[in-house]
């Protein structure tokens, strides 16, 4: 402990008082929680001026914080106060103000114990100077995080049970409603309702999420803009395709309340009718619909590492189907969202760009640096097994063995799953980028690493 010595070479120990409530109900008063928290705690300290300890000026007091996770400005200020060498003990009224999470509460007790800081809760008894005391902390905090995850499933099942009587139970509400101050129930906004009738009615005349949204963009019309309780204000902002569908198939504009993919009918009115929201969807499941396609149905060889050499966006596999074929595309994702007129990459075809990709990818294995670098690379991993005894000294690997290789995987690259294929591909390739007439590839050299992995033979002796 990093105790100072006061006038009588006492070791002074610098004791830090943390107080937390879960709510900010009460903290208004004159005594509060914390208050009754830090009262007890100069008390507790009082009973321990015999051994040197004294209650430090600054106050810890996270009001209308849980204690689930560690995102609290108080605990932060003690941790950096820890880590600067000012506290040597931390004290709390009981530990579950601390901590509800266990794994929380042993990350605190590893830095407590990694700073010379102990750790005491004045009303149950025990101190972390103790082996009997951490085991104590240890099962009280267990029946703490137990008693969390009984609320946490006691609010799921109150959400639950209200949502099947068509409830509204928080959040920011949809497009064309509002939240009725008293009864906190969903009521109808007939300025936004008209903007939602329009967006169903053009849809069907269109049959284009991206023309819809144009539309509105054109004239001015925002998504929802919303006040929270606490007075943040939330602008509305530009309409996108995506928005556009999402908007379309929520349920809410029938009168109805979606909870786990059910639907039971809600207490808010319906903005909609079904003959319409019919219409619509008969749309969207039409085999000519233009409902977004699914993304990660079908494999694709540049996932994660394709982007689009105008907007700077990622690219997302995609597909469609004509006539029992499958064609594979990669599309922008920013042309996807924002109309395809906006990007002239827009999508290109997944088969010719992996072809080519690939192409520039096997005239570069064959290159006498490439075939230096993975060399090297199979050399240092050769080392370091051998340096940890899991490999003999009495073989080689040369830089033509090294080269066949590289030709070998190369020629077995059709014969490979798609998932090897994806990891390959990752290893090699940090990224495509795709211009209007042109292709970019960038090699990782350090994706040498994984393919000599693959060329483990023997060596005989590190190079020098």
């Amino acid at each position: 402990m990093k105790a100072t010595k006061n006038k009588d070479n006492m070791p002074v120990i610098r004791c830090a008082a943390y107080t937390r409530k879960s709510t900010d109900e009460g903290l208004d008063s004159d005594f509060n929680s914390l208050d009754a928290q830090r009262e007890a705690c100069e008390a507790y300290v009082t009973s321990q001026r015999h051994e040197g300890w004294v209650l430090l000026p600054e106050r810890y007091d996270d009001g209308g914080f849980t204690g689930a996770n560690m995102d609290r400005p108080a605990l932060q200020r003690l941790i950096n106060d820890i880590e600067a060498g000012k506290i040597d003990l931390v004290l709390i009224y009981k530990i579950d103000r601390l901590s509800r999470s266990l794994l929380d509460f042993a990350k605190l007790m590893e830095f407590f114990e990694q700073h010379g800081v102990s750790f005491t809760s004045i009303t149950q008894n025990f101190s972390s100077n103790t082996a009997m005391g951490r085991l104590t902390m240890h099962v009280l905090l267990s029946f703490a995080a137990f008693e969390r995850d009984i609320i946490a499933e006691r609010v799921r099942d109150k959400i639950a049970g209200a949502k099947r009587k068509g409830m509204f139970t928080g959040g920011t509400p949809v497009l064309g409603y509002d939240i009725h101050p008293e009864t906190r129930k969903l009521v109808v906004n007939a300025d936004e309702a008209k903007v939602v009738r329009f967006i169903f009615k053009r849809y069907c005349e269109t049959g284009s999420g991206q023309t819809v949204a144009r539309e509105l963009n054109e004239r001015g019309i925002k998504t929802k803009s919303w006040t929270t309780k606490t007075g943040k204000v939330r602008l509305g902002k530009p309409w996108n395709g995506p928005g556009i569908y999402r908007l379309i198939s929520n349920k809410t504009y029938l009168g109805l309340t979606l909870h786990k993919d059910i639907s039971y009918p809600g207490e808010h009115q319906a903005i909609v009718s079904q003959s319409l929201w019919d219409r619509v969807h008969g749309m969207l499941t039409h085999d000519g619909g233009t409902l977004p396609r699914g993304r990660g149905k079908v494999q694709s060889l540049l996932k994660g590492i394709i982007r689009c050499g105008h907007c700077d966006s990622s690219m997302y596999g995609s597909y469609t189907k004509k006539g029992g074929k499958v064609y594979r595309y990669y599309t922008c994702v920013a042309a996807s969202k924002n109309g395809y007129s906006s990007c002239p990459v827009r999508s290109v075809a997944a088969g010719e760009i992996e072809e080519a990709v690939m192409s520039q990818l096997r005239v570069i294995m064959r290159t006498p640096e490439m075939i230096a670098q993975t060399y090297f690379a199979a050399q240092q991993i050769l080392c370091e097994e051998q340096a940890d005894g899991g490999m003999s000294a009495d073989v080689a690997v040369t830089q033509a063995e090294v080269a066949q290789a590289l030709r070998d995987l190369d020629g077995i690259w059709e014969q490979l799953f798609p998932a090897e294929r994806h990891k390959i591909a990752r290893a090699l390739i940090e990224r495509v980028t795709i211009h209007e007439n042109d292709l970019d590839v960038r090699i990782r050299t350090d994706g040498m690493h994984s393919i000599a992995s693959e060329l483990k033979g023997t060596s005989k002796t590190c190079p020098a």
